[in-house]
């Protein structure tokens, strides 16, 4: 039995949309900063993720390698976020499992279509 790529691209997908889902949320409207403007906030948090968002649309494999190596941020700012602030331990731990659906995705989306290749 062998994992067909398209299952990882799917993967890779909802992880992605979830993600900008959640900052898009978690930045406005679940938990707005009191210290800085809401636009600024959106444009720091969610400007890396769309940097790689078309080639990563377009079964680009340089793109969604990219975009694995995006995710890492979101990975890292999730589990420090679950550390230091229980307050939103929630949106941190969906931020952690969504860039780490980001990540496995991608990287076996381009592991396995290079394979077929």
């Amino acid at each position: 039995m062998t994992i067909k790529p398209i299952y990882c691209y799917i993967i890779a997908l909802a992880g992605f949309f979830g993600l900008f889902a959640l900052l898009m949320l978690w930045n406005t409207i679940l938990s707005p900063s009191t210290r800085f403007p809401v636009a600024l906030v959106l444009l720091v948090a969610v400007t890396p993720l769309l940097l790689p968002m078309r080639g990563l649309l377009d079964r680009n494999p340089r793109s969604c390698a990219w975009a694995a190596y995006v995710s890492l941020i979101y990975f890292l700012h999730g589990t420090a976020e679950a550390y230091v602030n229980p307050d939103e331990r929630l949106y941190a731990s969906l931020e952690v499992m969504l860039s780490l659906m980001l990540f496995f995705g991608t990287a076996f989306y381009v592991r396995l279509a290079g394979k077929q290749n």
